[in-house]
């Protein structure tokens, strides 16, 4: 099957979407609302383009592929659909100084297609009446005079979670994001997993502990250790502190973009204030500091004691989740090769 784009014929699978065929082909085509682990829902209207035998622009998102359709990505009518849509979005958007709406730490799709493509109208504000309320979760931050509606993260809760915690609450100009009731995340299905926050394109919705702070521009790709999944991370490194924690783009890793609570907000043990840095030894019953020869040589003398009294099956080796994969595996080559047994585990087996 067929499908001519921009006046180039290419193959396509069934199923394909136009957005799907045109994203292979490497085009450009803006989009708010769409995220491959989504069905399409056509909402944000960014994506409309030219289909040869229809009066209106139609979505690439949502339009089907179709054996000898002609498709055009890119032209006056197109680029003045965007522009005036954009200046719409900014009516009734939160802005800086600068008349875009504002960067805010976890990054911005509107602000960013708004310096690209928005050269419309100027368009005067419109009042804000969405609800705005505190919710006291520990992690996750809505914004609702950042939203655009989209229903993103609506979707992403009952399409990918299957939680269905959030909602669009409200019509008009008043909807908005919420719960039943207008209750807390904590008193919800919600499972704080953050997905909600990955998927919104204006970080209407971002993380509470990394609120102001900007993303990393080279995050660091690892594995989360909190289970044995063995989900991909990218770590954001500010002034030498972990700042966030966020997902790799779906398609590309064992977890598909999404993370769990603990993946993506179980952090804080690393800049923790109680979180020991120097090794402890008892002596006269209280826990001392001591040098790591002295504390390696005091572990030694204690295991080999207790082998030569009992026998290696009589020790147990526990290692933890929170330290590396590399760590994990020297501990059961210790417990192993060094000590004779086989009693090994760690928290994160399932």
């Amino acid at each position: 099957m067929k499908i001519t784009i921009d006046g180039e014929t290419h193959d396509f699978e069934p199923g394909d979407t136009v957005l799907d065929v045109a994203r292979r082909l490497g085009k450009s085509i803006p989009t708010l609302c769409d995220d491959p682990r989504l069905d399409p829902a056509a909402s944000c209207r960014m994506c409309l383009v030219e289909v040869k035998g229809q009066r209106r622009l139609q979505p690439s998102c949502a339009w089907r592929a179709t054996d000898g359709a002609e498709i055009i990505t890119q032209n006056a009518r197109i680029d003045t659909h965007r522009s005036v849509l954009l200046s719409m979005y900014l009516a009734d958007h939160s802005l800086d100084e600068d008349g875009l709406p504002q960067a805010r730490g976890a990054g911005n799709a509107l602000r960013d297609q708004a310096m690209e493509y928005g050269d419309g109208p100027s368009l005067p504000s419109l009042p804000m009446v969405r609800e705005c309320r505190d919710d006291p979760n520990p992690y996750i931050h809505f914004d609702p005079e950042a939203c655009v509606v989209c229903g993103a993260c609506v979707r992403y809760c009952e399409e990918v979670e299957a939680v269905s915690a959030i909602s669009l609450i409200h019509r008009g100009g008043k909807t908005t994001i919420g719960t039943a009731d207008q209750r807390g995340l904590l008193d919800t299905t919600c499972e704080l997993c953050g997905g909600c926050i990955a998927v919104c394109p204006t970080a209407a919705m971002t993380e509470k502990p990394s609120l102001g702070i900007a993303p990393s521009p080279q995050p660091i790709r690892s594995t989360c250790n909190f289970c044995g999944v063995g989900c991909q991370v990218d770590l954001h490194v500010t002034d030498g502190r972990l700042s966030r924690v966020t997902s790799p783009p779906p398609g590309q890793t064992v977890n598909d973009g999404n993370l769990c609570v603990k993946g993506r907000f179980a952090m804080e043990f690393i800049h923790h204030p109680d979180r020991l840095t120097t090794p402890l030894i008892r002596r006269d019953g209280e826990l001392q500091p001591a040098s790591w020869e002295e504390a390696i040589e005091a572990v030694t003398d204690g295991l080999l004691g207790v082998r030569q009294r009992h026998g290696a099956d009589a020790l147990a080796f526990i290692s933890s989740s929170r330290c590396t994969g590399e760590e994990n595996y020297l501990m059961q080559k210790l417990s192993r090769a060094a000590f004779g047994t086989n009693n090994c585990h760690q928290c994160a087996a399932t």
